[in-house]
């Protein structure tokens, strides 16, 4: 029986790496690329620059996907702050070339999007409130967001804030994090502000999970428990063994050089819980995969990447 070809946008990212790893035994794999050439064993890739719907249209015409995930998109908050320009072409442009031409030839199209888009005043935001992003990051994706609804009914639109191995060239937030403790190095982690982070692995899994029931509309893919970015690097520090001294508590309101974030991100996970009908890990849970995934080689091979 043929795979189903799966072609991820943002191929060299941390969340197309991971995502191509982790699919790669069920899906025929494409890594679609732009500057940054990279090779994952069982996987292609493609280079090729998307920046109109008929370039959109070609690319789709040759590699043929029958699903499209898609990572791609400007994601540091200041450079999106002092290039608004470059973050609109990014996260909005594109997403709405990608999101026409799937709609327009039945091809699943996955939106990956963002725990940004709220002003962080309330907690656990569920998919039906109204979005208030504070940033030019968040007003983008939640541009991109109503775009690729428009552009296409049957669109699964992912928000998310994910954890994972990082490469060669990028750094994890993890990463840093367990970096940091074992060269007993001091790192800072803010302890105001909330999120839902869950790890990449089962993000995707539980994508998949989605696309075989053929869900569409936008599902909050995160961990069920609000935890601080300080708490987070905590339980890092006891799964992996580490001397967790090394790690002190920051706050975000004394940085005032940051551009503004939402002090509260996190997003409930209770219509995900619902429709597949699994109950999602605890951060513990997923945590001692990460330590496994080290253990079992997957570590290496990223950082080989």
């Amino acid at each position: 029986m043929n795979k189903k070809r799966l072609l991820i946008t943002g191929g060299s990212g941390l969340l197309g790496v991971n995502w191509a790893i982790t699919c790669r035994d069920f899906y025929d794999v494409v890594l679609l690329l732009n500057k940054r050439l990279i090779n994952i064993r069982d996987t292609s890739s493609v280079i090729y620059q998307v920046t109109s719907y008929q370039m959109t249209l070609e690319l789709f015409n040759m590699v043929k996907p029958d699903i499209v995930i898609h990572t791609a998109g400007l994601t540091n908050v200041e450079l999106c702050e002092s290039n608004p320009l470059l973050a609109n072409s990014v996260n909005v442009k594109l997403s709405d070339f990608l999101s026409k031409v799937c709609g327009e030839l039945g091809i699943d199209f996955v939106h990956i999007s963002t725990d940004h888009l709220f002003s962080g005043e309330n907690t656990l935001y569920n998919e039906s409130e109204i979005v208030s992003p504070l940033n030019v990051y968040g007003k983008t994706k939640a541009k991109a967001e109503e775009i690729v609804k428009y552009n296409n009914q049957n669109a699964l639109i992912v928000r998310t804030n994910f954890y994972c191995w990082g490469t060669s060239y990028r750094n994890s937030f993890s990463d840093v994090i367990i970096n940091s403790l074992r060269n007993k190095d001091n790192i800072k982690l803010f302890d105001d502000v909330f999120y839902t982070p869950i790890l990449a692995e089962y993000l995707i899994k539980f994508v998949h999970v989605l696309l075989e029931k053929k869900q569409k509309g936008v599902f909050n893919i995160v961990s069920s428990e609000r935890i601080t970015k300080y708490e987070f690097g905590i339980l890092l520090a006891t799964t992996f063994n580490l001397d967790n001294s090394f790690i002190s508590r920051a706050k975000i309101t004394d940085n005032f050089k940051l551009v503004k974030r939402p002090a509260d991100m996190s997003l409930s996970n209770k219509k995900l819980e619902e429709i597949i009908g699994i109950e999602i890990p605890t951060i513990n849970i997923q945590m001692r995969r990460l330590f496994e995934q080290e253990q079992n080689g997957i570590r290496k091979e990223i950082l080989s990447i």
